[in-house]
């Protein structure tokens, strides 16, 4: 986050001499002087051709995306460049690169002209409106820390891991649930008059509506903190709740499972040592290898280890982490990830309850 601040800092005063000046930089200085040096200091190497590619098409007919990030060789996210005098409303320019991201499977997009940066999700089922998940400026500094925190979230490290799903879907519940409110307030629901005469009594129907027209009613969600800490966190009394780990190392099986993170029976793969090793996580928290019921994901993984290269001297098998060793499928794209990602998205929402406590 350090690197992510610093060039944050040196981002926005080019924005402000460029702006100072007024004159117009064009895309490709936008891109070269405002948006690399942030991919850069989110962990992204422009100069490898398997993680960033620049003027990406799948096919030689297909439109270019400015940038295209990968993991392990595998699109993750698309970036839309725009130069920063351009006003991001124009509704094709995103409407383009979310299309494209729908066809080829790739969740998160993002559209930038250097100082706005807009991150949408490609396969929510609404319209390209309501498939927006984050909206910030560089150039704002009155929200400076909402501003590192939401682009952290494009980070080579975290979109390792499913902190941005977990992120969506508590943004997408909050949305619908304002809309709902909103809706109830706006139509004089009839349903919602009754309740409110019966929680206020003495009180006719036409009185609530008429109260219900005076009033400034506003809905708003506060934004899911990303990071929390000492440093930031509101002081906690010493009766109040202490913190708790949220590295993902103490998380359990039977833990992601009660969270609805893992829905067993889960079916566990990996190709080690070009052997194709299968397993299943069951519903009790056991992980079945070669008809074998084990503890952990760990022990499972080592005996799948011990079947292909055998026992190392004094060792019942090899140690492994298991976490890391067994692969499930995407229920979205039906591509392998670790299930430690699903640890770490477990480790994500404990955190955002944490910080909601505060």
């Amino acid at each position: 986050m350090v690197a992510l601040k610093s060039a944050i800092d040196v981002v926005r005063k080019r924005i402000q001499q460029n702006r100072d000046r007024k004159e117009i930089l064009g895309e490709q200085n936008t891109k070269a002087a405002l948006i690399d040096p942030i991919l850069v200091a989110l962990g992204w190497d422009l100069q490898e051709i398997d993680e960033v590619r620049r003027e990406f098409r799948r096919k030689p007919q297909d439109n270019p995306v400015d940038y295209a990030l990968f993991l392990n060789r595998t699109e993750c996210l698309f970036i839309e460049a725009k130069s920063l005098e351009k006003d991001l409303n124009d509704r094709k320019w995103i409407s383009q690169n979310l299309s494209y991201a729908t066809v080829v499977g790739v969740r998160w997009c993002a559209l930038t002209n250097g100082d706005e940066y807009r991150i949408y999700n490609s396969h929510a089922a609404v319209d390209v409106e309501q498939k927006l998940f984050r909206s910030v400026r560089i150039s704002d500094t009155a929200n400076a820390t909402s501003v590192a925190d939401t682009l952290q979230l494009l980070a080579k490290e975290q979109m390792q891991g499913l902190l941005l799903d977990e992120l969506w879907k508590l943004h997408f519940i909050d949305s619908n649930v304002g809309r709902g409110l909103e809706s109830l307030l706006a139509n004089e629901d009839s349903r919602l008059i009754r309740l409110l005469c019966d929680k206020a009594k003495g009180v006719r129907p036409a009185e609530v509506r008429a109260s219900l027209k005076r009033a400034k009613i506003r809905i708003d969600f506060p934004v899911p903190a990303i990071s929390a800490g000492p440093t930031n966190s509101p002081a906690r009394s010493a009766s109040g709740p202490k913190p708790q780990r949220t590295t993902g190392t103490d998380v359990t099986l039977s833990d992601a499972i009660r969270a609805g993170l893992i829905k067993a029976p889960l079916r566990i793969e990996r190709i080690y040592k070009e052997v194709h090793l299968t397993g299943l996580v069951r519903p009790d928290g056991k992980v079945e290898f070669d008809g074998q019921a084990y503890d952990s994901l760990s022990t499972a993984a080592g005996m799948a280890r011990k079947s292909v290269i055998g026992a190392p001297t004094g060792q019942p098998f090899p140690q492994t982490n298991g976490w890391r060793f067994w692969q499930y499928a995407d229920e979205d794209n039906g591509r392998l990830r670790e299930i430690d990602q699903l640890r770490q998205a477990y480790a994500a929402q404990r955190k955002l309850k944490i910080v909601s406590m505060g």
